[in-house]
């Protein structure tokens, strides 16, 4: 499946793919944070017939419901293919010590061997982050190694 990204001047980001039945869907992700999902119509592509504007709460839940258990999926069928490896998604908590903070600080990889493959947040699933990527309060970050170096990111996150 395409999903298409278009630039909006001002705004922000509109991301669009069409489903195997030919609905097109999409989201705009406003600068602002604000995201709007749209659903297009299907005889004109270019006109939305429903938009449906979620804050930032309503966006994570349909992050949550949609995207982390979608990428852990996809990673499951990988474990059946690689023994001994897991995929686990822990929540930022507020008072974690790297809320905040750039990834790389948390220095994952390097202390446990563990990769951080994913971060879901506010109705965006960002695959492969850089260590410059900062984490939030509610991020869902989705790792991917052994049982032991999967728990040691758990630690780090939640503990330091």
């Amino acid at each position: 499946m395409e999903v298409e990204q278009t630039a909006l001047p001002g705004i922000g980001l509109r991301h669009d793919f069409t489903t195997r039945k030919g609905q097109r869907v999409g989201v705009v992700s406003h600068r602002t944070g604000q995201r709007v999902l749209v659903i297009y119509d299907k005889e004109d592509p270019d006109r939305a017939c429903q938009t449906v504007k979620l804050n930032d709460e309503e966006a994570d839940a349909l992050a949550e419901l949609l995207g982390a258990p979608r990428i852990v999926q996809r990673l499951n069928q990988l474990h059946s293919e690689v023994e001994g490896l897991v995929s686990v998604q822990l929540p930022i908590p507020p008072d974690s010590p790297y809320e905040g903070r750039p990834m790389g600080d948390a220095r994952v990889r390097t202390r446990t061997s563990a990769s951080i493959v994913a971060v879901v947040r506010g109705g965006q699933v960002f695959a492969s982050p850089g260590p410059e990527f900062t984490f939030r309060a509610g991020d869902v970050v989705v790792v991917v190694g052994s049982e032991d170096s999967t728990a040691g990111v758990a630690d780090i996150l939640v503990d330091g």
